[in-house]
C-alpha cells in the first residue's frame, strides 16, 4: 500500500455507499486517524439523504479488522493521558456510527476482532464468511474495554455473553459467532461480497424514510423510559409521506415502487 492511498476509502453506486478500511498491508489495522477519518466519513454519509445504505468492510478478504495497530501503543497510548485522548477519537467515531440514519452492513471477511467488532457491532447487520474469526482478547495486552466500546456488544449481545468474550479472550469462529448473536448471516467465504451486496440493494429498494424511522425506533425501545404520545405518534407520520402513497399505488399496480425519500 502506497502512504498516499487515504486510509478510508469511500466508494458510492446509486444509493449505496461503501466504506472500507483501507490499510490491507496491516490486516487494516486501526490507527487513531483512521478512527477519526471513519467517524468524519460515517458524519457526512449520515447528512446525505440520497444515501439509502451505507456497506462497512475491511479491505482485501483477508480481515475485517484485527482492531488497533499494537504498533502504536508506545507513541500514542503510552499512558493514561494518551489513552483518553485516543479513546475520545475511538468513542466520537462510535457515536457517529450507533447515530447514522443510513442501515448499515457490515461486510466482514476473515478476522474482525477487538475495535474491529466493535464497529462491526455498531452495524445493523453482520454478514460474514464460514472463515471468519471473532473475539476480544484485550485482556492478554493489559486493557480495559472502557464503556462506549463495550456498550454496543453488551445492547447486541447481552452482558453475560460480552463478559465470556471478554473474560476468556478466545477467538472464536463464525458459526458460534452466530450462535452468539454477534452476527447476522453466515454464507460461504466466497459468497460475502455477493450476500451484502445483495442485501443492501434490498433495503435500499425499500422507502428509505421507513428504514430510518426503523432505526430510530429500535434505537428508542433499547432506553427503559416509557414511550411518549408524542413519540407514538410519530410512528404514523409515514402515512403523510409521497412514499406511502407510491407504495401502496405500487402494490396494487403490481409494479416496482420508486420511492423518492419523501
Amino acid at each position: 500500500m502506497s502512504p498516499t492511498e487515504p486510509l478510508i476509502v469511500v466508494a458510492r453506486d446509486g444509493p449505496i455507499a461503501t466504506v472500507v478500511l483501507n490499510r490491507p498491508d496491516k490486516l487494516n489495522a486501526l490507527t487513531k486517524p483512521m478512527w477519526r477519518l471513519l467517524g468524519e466519513t460515517i458524519d457526512a454519509l449520515s447528512a446525505d439523504d440520497a444515501v439509502r445504505c451505507v456497506i462497512v468492510r475491511g479491505a482485501g478478504e483477508k480481515a475485517f479488522s484485527p482492531g488497533n495497530d499494537i504498533a502504536e501503543f508506545a507513541t500514542a497510548r503510552a499512558n493514561k493521558a494518551q489513552a483518553i485522548e485516543y479513546g475520545r477519537s475511538m468513542h466520537r467515531t462510535a457515536a457517529a456510527l450507533a447515530q447514522c440514519p443510513h442501515p448499515l452492513v457490515a461486510q466482514i471477511h476473515g478476522i474482525c476482532v477487538g475495535g474491529g467488532l466493535e464497529i462491526a457491532a455498531l452495524c445493523d447487520l453482520r454478514i460474514c464468511g464460514t472463515g471468519s474469526r471473532f473475539g476480544a482478547p484485550i485482556k492478554n495486552l493489559g486493557l480495559v474495554m472502557a464503556y462506549p466500546e463495550m456498550a454496543p456488544l453488551v445492547r447486541l449481545v447481552g452482558p453475560a455473553v460480552t463478559l465470556e468474550i471478554l473474560l476468556e479472550g478466545r477467538v472464536f469462529p463464525a458459526d458460534e459467532a452466530l450462535a452468539k448473536g454477534l452476527v447476522t448471516r453466515v454464507v460461504p467465504d466466497d459468497r460475502v461480497a455477493s450476500e451484502t451486496r445483495a442485501t443492501a440493494e434490498r433495503i435500499a429498494a425499500g422507502a428509505p424514510l421507513v428504514a430510518r424511522w426503523h432505526k430510530k425506533f429500535a434505537r428508542r425501545l433499547a432506553d427503559a423510559r416509557p414511550i411518549s404520545e408524542q413519540e407514538h405518534d410519530e410512528a404514523f407520520d409515514c402515512f403523510d409521506t409521497e412514499d406511502f402513497r407510491e407504495g401502496y399505488a405500487a402494490f396494487l399496480a403490481k409494479r416496482t415502487p420508486d420511492f423518492k425519500g419523501r
